[in-house]
């Protein structure tokens, strides 16, 4: 089997060396060996590093991920974590959609103020109430529908 050095695998991986460094220190990945001073990977590395991506986009700390691994590095996934994970980005993907409807409303809004379109008070309203989070909605309200 052939093995990459740490600049093999940065270099294929997009992360710098100190990272992949990171990495190992914190048990997310292991050397095999060593050639010299460069710290020598398996080929699977590779696809250990995705998933580490994987985790870190999805909002997992690194400690979180590196439970995720099991001793061997084969994923061990807590799926009740995974379901946690994706309700809590659905919630978050209803906020950043009624903040864009809430957006493209006061882009659109034909009032000569804002301060004088109900539907734009409304929203503030609402926001306000939610510590500056706007209510998420499933559809825009008829207000906004009608255009204003």
């Amino acid at each position: 089997m052939k093995f990459l050095d740490i600049g093999e695998v940065a270099a294929a991986s997009g992360l710098t060396a100190s990272a992949l460094r990171h990495y190992e220190a914190a048990g997310l990945i292991s050397a095999v060996s060593r050639h010299g001073l460069r710290r020598q990977f398996p080929p699977e590395v590779l696809l250990q590093l995705k998933l580490i991506a994987m985790g870190k986009q999805a909002g997992f700390s690194l400690a979180e991920i590196a439970g995720m691994f099991g001793r061997d590095g084969v994923p061990d996934v807590p799926r009740a974590a995974l379901h946690a994970r994706a309700d809590a980005i659905d919630r978050q993907i209803r906020e950043l959609t009624a903040l864009r409807d809430t957006l493209r409303h006061v882009a659109e809004c034909p009032a000569p103020s804002h301060l004088e379109c109900p539907t734009f008070r409304r929203l503030v309203d609402v926001a306000g109430r939610r510590g500056g989070r706007p209510r998420s909605r499933r559809s825009k309200p008829a207000a906004v529908r009608a255009g204003g």
